[in-house]
């Protein structure tokens, strides 16, 4: 897959990040050439390996799931947010 300006333009408004004109060529190329590197994970063959393959000995290490009920940490969060309302955060509509 190839980045170009609509795919740019499409990840700068879903992002809500502003790309500055002048690094938008460099940001493509870079997007691109990280698209490529992943497309390479394909040609791995993976067909004899369990879904639930790891290379940690034992598999994943979990953790219990605790809750935390600080409100601070929410408050944390949405402080950073570009748009937010009654605790939620606010995003474009991405299906048009």
């Amino acid at each position: 897959m190839t980045i170009d300006n609509k795919v740019l333009e499409n990840l700068e408004k879903l992002s809500m990040i502003k790309i500055e004109e002048d690094k938008k060529e460099e940001l493509t190329k870079q997007l691109t050439e990280i698209l490529e590197f992943v497309d390479n994970l394909n040609e791995l063959d993976t067909s004899n390996l369990d879904s639930s393959f790891s290379t940690l000995a034992g598999g994943t290490p979990m953790r219990e799931d605790i809750p935390d009920s600080n409100i601070q940490i929410s408050k944390d969060i949405l402080s950073h947010a570009p748009k937010m309302a009654d605790d939620f955060f606010i995003v474009p509509k991405i299906i048009e």
